[in-house]
């Protein structure tokens, strides 16, 4: 047994050279110190050996050490090593440490009820040099194989989510037009279709709105693509103001031309918009000399239609379309409503 002065040093460790990060680590339970010089003896330089006399330190020293193998001894006093065994596994950062059980008794009742409390081995101390070697390295191996594909596995979830969010990122990025920031032929597509199903079933009514640009040719002419380029990303800005839910899309369209998709919105409701973003644009005063009106100002057909089975997305499309030519025949500078007309110029 241990005098008080072995007890007093809850953890102890033999250094010895070799010892890497891959090192075994071997943490002995036991009240006599030499049985802890006679293990690490037939353990061998190249594992990591630590060692405990006070059975009261052994779990919190277990948790510090985070061993890949633990010696546990069985009787000593003020705690046996059933306990320990209990509070090992009872203990999220011990539970699949492996328990090799060190006993004087060749007891098959003892093994059973090391077994039973979790114990992953049973060892007579002390047994032969090569069978202790064998043993430690065996278990030690399956635990840290295990760590190794626990990390793994974490490493793999962790890919997968950025993954994942690179991919989102990526979808997003692709929805949008690069130069105005807001959606993009593409997501607007999209939009309409999805829409335009949902209108269908639903059957509530969906609103378009294709905005064109006045005289953006002469504007880019005259001031160069950069300006226009800004004229574009402000025009973009001011409808994407005028959009007050979040299932309403404003979409680049093509070139100078602008979509506004405001879906369950009846066609005074789309009118209004219309107006909104058309006043909001003039009042910007962005100087076009080119512009009947002297600033940029933009010409929108409105379209407004519930969706039926007989109809297709582009039927709503057209109509708006039609309604902006007609917008533009008219003097430019104003809103729409759908009517059947001829296209006139740009």
């Amino acid at each position: 047994m241990s005098s008080p002065e072995q007890s007093s040093t809850a953890t102890e460790s033999i250094s010895a050279p070799g010892i890497t990060e891959d090192t075994v680590r071997v943490l002995l339970v036991d009240d006599q110190r030499i049985i802890a010089e006679a293990v690490r003896r037939m353990l061998g330089p190249d594992i990591e050996f630590h060692f405990v006399t006070d059975p009261a330190e052994a779990e919190a020293a277990a948790v510090r050490l985070q061993p890949h193998v633990i010696l546990q001894d069985l009787v000593m006093p003020g705690i046996d090593g059933f306990a320990l065994i209990e509070a090992y596994r009872a203990n999220a950062a011990l539970r699949a440490v492996p328990v090799i059980v060190l006993s004087a008794k060749e007891d098959p009742k003892l093994k059973a009820q090391g077994f039973a409390l979790g114990a992953n081995d049973y060892m007579i101390k002390l047994p032969d040099q090569l069978e202790m070697q064998a043993r430690v390295r065996y278990h030690a191996a399956g635990y840290i194989s295990a760590l190794q594909r626990d990390a793994a596995f974490r490493a793999l979830r962790a890919s997968e989510q950025k993954l994942a969010a690179a991919n989102i990122e990526l979808e997003r990025l692709a929805a949008l037009d690069a130069l105005t920031g807001i959606a993009n032929r593409r997501r607007f597509d999209a939009a309409l279709a999805a829409e335009w199903q949902r209108g269908q079933r639903e059957r509530s009514t969906l609103s378009l709105l294709i905005c064109d640009v006045d005289c953006f040719k002469a504007y880019n002419d005259e001031l160069g693509h950069p300006a226009g380029d800004l004229c574009l990303k402000k025009v973009a800005a001011v409808l994407t103001e005028n959009l007050k839910r979040p299932a309403d899309l404003a979409a680049r369209y093509g070139g100078e031309e602008f979509a506004l998709l405001l879906p369950d919105t009846p066609a005074a409701g789309a009118l209004a918009v219309a107006e909104s973003c058309r006043s909001h644009l003039e009042a910007l005063a962005l100087a076009h000399g080119g512009a009947a009106a002297g600033v940029v100002t933009m010409s929108i057909g409105v379209a407004t239609l519930i969706p039926g089975p007989d109809g297709s997305p582009a039927q709503l499309v057209a109509g708006a379309d039609s309604a902006m030519y007609e917008a533009k025949n008219g003097g430019r500078n104003r809103v729409c409503t759908h009517s059947p007309i001829a296209q006139g110029p740009a």
